[in-house]
């Protein structure tokens, strides 16, 4: 039980003196890149789907 103590207490003191937290500034900034890249990545895999189900129509037209 003492070393669980040891452990929070000194888990509290790294979070509280050693840890740089990010500005509101910055935290938003990133807030923003994460969601553009999020999008971005979301519209490339949305037309590489729309890509791959024409081929898959088209083969499929092919075989039938």
């Amino acid at each position: 039980m003492k070393r669980f103590i040891n452990y929070c207490k000194e888990a509290y003191t790294e979070l509280v003196h050693k840890v740089s937290w990010p500005s509101y500034k910055e935290l938003t900034n990133s807030a923003v890149v994460v969601l553009v890249a999020s999008l971005v990545i979301a519209v490339v895999v949305w037309v590489m789907d729309l890509g791959f189900e024409s081929v898959m129509k088209f083969i499929y037209k092919q075989i039938i």
